[in-house]
């Protein structure tokens, strides 16, 4: 044990795959990459230009494209150099920033989606309040709120990666540092970092998902109360595009973190990992765009 040398740096494998392949592969990444960028910046822009979305449901729309924005751009580029190169080294302190900034991002949506839903609840289950409830002050401290608790639940896990002690092996088989394949390396116990994170998955996790299923649960009772059938289709139409996002990112989550199975190959991880971190930031503003009708309005204005 005392002849083994402390990691100051790993090595991420990435797909290995042919060298045709890698190139594909690194053509999609960059696509998708600036797709998202490109996209989730309009979704910002015309939050922020036009008066007919200023509106908190767009407010927190575009508080979404913030983070999807930091997520990609945290994991992304490092990503194609370590896929064009078929591997590629990263530092212990670059890895242990891009856990840091990934897990604030994620935490924040987590949150922030939450938020969503009971701003979605307000304005289905209690109209005539909703402008009284959801104010401009309302949604600048709820937002500080979902920041807050990424920024410093991750800081506090993220130190207690970093007192870990990493000897020998330093390949992670994985396209960035994330939490599991890292831990992996860890020489010493790890027993109390992973009971710190499923105790922290309670108020990450299980707490603003029973927030959310609560919330669908009335708005849906509420939606199914109005009479005319174009009613209740308005009335659901308005946080559909939630209802799918929100879908998305926590089946992700949940089958990666939450539930993981011990058959589960390194390439389904990859995958998996891909979905939440490249592919949700690129659907969000494509979903948020193509179903919403203000949106698309604001985009053909600033056209024209």
């Amino acid at each position: 044990a005392n002849n083994l040398t402390e990691v100051t740096e790993f090595f991420l494998l990435g797909f290995q795959v042919s060298h045709s392949l890698r190139i594909l592969l690194f053509s999609l990444f960059l696509v998708v990459y600036c797709g998202t960028i490109c996209g989730n910046l309009l979704i910002i822009t015309l939050v922020s230009t036009s008066k007919t979305l200023h509106t908190p449901m767009y407010f927190f729309i575009s508080q979404l494209s913030i983070s999807d924005i930091l997520v990609i751009t945290d994991i992304v580029p490092n990503m194609l150099h370590v896929q064009m190169n078929n591997g590629g080294t990263i530092t212990f302190t670059g890895c242990l920033i891009q856990l840091y900034f990934l897990g604030s991002s994620e935490i924040f949506e987590c949150y922030l989606l939450t938020v969503m839903s009971f701003d979605r609840y307000v304005a289905i289950c209690n109209p005539l309040r909703y402008t009284s409830i959801m104010t401009n002050t309302c949604c600048v401290i709820l937002t500080i709120i979902c920041w807050l608790p990424g920024f410093s639940i991750t800081l506090f896990y993220t130190i207690t990666i970093a007192k870990l002690n990493f000897c020998g092996l330093n390949i992670i088989d994985h396209l960035f540092c994330d939490l599991v394949p890292l831990l992996e390396l860890a020489c010493s116990e790890t027993f109390s970092v992973h009971l710190q994170i499923y105790v922290l998955g309670i108020p990450i996790v299980i707490i603003p998902t029973t927030i959310i299923v609560v919330s669908y649960t009335y708005i849906i009772i509420t939606v199914l109360s109005i009479p005319s059938i174009t009613g209740r289709h308005k009335a659901f139409s308005t946080c559909s595009s939630h209802l799918i996002v929100v879908s998305i990112f926590y089946w992700t989550i949940f089958s990666l973190y939450i539930i993981p199975q011990k058959s589960q190959t390194f390439s389904r991880s990859k995958i998996l990992s891909l979905l939440y971190t490249m592919f949700t930031p690129l659907i969000n503003p494509l979903i948020y765009s193509l179903r919403n009708k203000d949106i698309r309005k604001s985009v053909q204005e600033t056209l024209h």
